[in-house]
């Protein structure tokens, strides 16, 4: 499979990063110690190269009703200038992908899918667009997107800023964006982060991205800036509980197994892909009198979950881990996993077979780590 690279890559290369493929992009998966960049983050701040994600403009008149039957939330009511967790579903409400969406004017949105779902996204809007005044183009090969993450982002990014910028940047609420410009480069400035931590995305031209990248490097230098690779991010995101697409997320997942029922606008009007079915599901109660649930797992003992390691429940196997690896942050194993709604309490014991030798755990409530405001 041929491997896209990023803008960035050269400087990944100078860095001494150790590459991974991922969703057909060679990323950096670490520059040197893994658990180092974890601590960064949740410490002083990392700098991402997250340029594999994809950036698809939606506009015209009839932008948010498109996306509000595109999508199971209701885009149309985002007001301009802020941003929405969403899913995109298929007609038998398996998810596709889970995307932010941004306004960025009355008529302009911006969809930012999964690096390896990004043709797929592409090809459904594509499809779904039919009969609505509407234009879907992939922006993605001409944007380039950086994100610094942690305790001191907003410090570290507002001195790249002028003054009158520095005064929109500083109060920008989570999940909103606006434009601005760093470092004499014009972007597109989002406060939404998949670390548990503040922090700041910033969408640019491609190839304003080195450019981007070492005027970050140089102010954060002093306030313990880090560049930060996959591994860390894998980290971050499972303290904070958030799914990964191809881990918790999938064709043969629903909303509601998910935990992500609260995404799906059931009561929003019109007809949108994969109602019906999902309409149903909430009816019968999946994911929360029936079926299987999405938990948090806390290790008893010191040997990490992974994925795909069945959860037994007096020596039965009755779920599956999706993804698991020690907390850096907390100290003990954590693991997301899908068990039976019966099984789902917090307080429930576990155990996950680790290699032919059950291992204790408890259910926990969700997030693992949550940041101090």
């Amino acid at each position: 499979m041929a491997q896209h690279r990023t803008a960035l890559h050269a400087v990944h290369e100078r860095l001494g990063a150790h590459f991974t493929d991922f969703g057909g992009w060679q990323m950096p998966l670490r520059y040197g110690s893994e658990l180092a960049e974890h601590r960064a983050v949740r410490e002083a701040a990392g700098l991402f190269d997250l340029s594999h994600m994809g950036e698809v403009r939606v506009a015209g008149p009839g932008a948010g009703t498109f996306l509000d039957h595109a999508l199971v939330g209701r885009l149309s009511a985002i007001a301009v200038g802020r941003a929405k967790y969403s899913l995109i579903c298929a007609a038998d409400g398996g998810i596709l992908d889970d995307l932010i969406v941004y306004r960025l004017a009355e008529d302009d949105y911006l969809v930012v899918p999964n690096a390896s779902n990004t043709a797929t996204v592409v090809t459904a809007l594509g499809e779904r667009a039919a009969g609505f005044d509407v234009t879907v183009h992939d922006a993605s090969a001409q944007t380039a997107l950086i994100a610094v993450q942690g305790p001191r982002a907003a410090s570290i990014l507002l001195a790249l800023l002028s003054a009158e910028d520095a005064g929109r940047v500083g109060p920008l609420k989570h999940y909103a964006c606006l434009r601005a410009t760093v470092a004499g480069t014009s972007a597109l400035v989002a406060r939404t982060g998949y670390t548990g931590e503040d922090g700041f995305e910033l969408f640019v031209p491609t190839a304003a991205a080195p450019a981007l990248w070492a005027a970050l490097e140089g102010v954060g230098q002093g306030a313990g800036l880090v560049p930060c690779g996959l591994a860390c991010r894998d980290s971050l995101r499972l303290e904070a509980g958030m799914p990964l697409y191809g881990n918790e997320l999938s064709r043969e997942v629903s909303p509601y197994e998910a935990g992500l029922g609260g995404v799906v606008a059931l009561a929003k009007e019109g007809d949108f892909v994969g109602r019906a079915v999902l309409q149903r599901q909430q009816d019968a109660g999946v994911g929360t009198t029936t079926g299987r649930r999405l938990v948090g797992l806390r290790g008893l003992g010191r040997r990490a979950a992974r994925s795909h390691y069945p959860v037994l429940k007096d020596g039965v196997a009755v779920g599956e881990v999706t993804s698991g690896q020690p907390s850096p942050t907390l100290g003990h194993p954590i693991a997301l996993a899908y068990v039976p709604v019966g099984l789902s309490a917090p307080g429930t014991r576990l155990d996950v077979d680790l290699r032919g030798r059950p291992e204790p755990f408890e259910v926990v409530a969700l997030p693992f780590y949550r940041r101090q405001q």
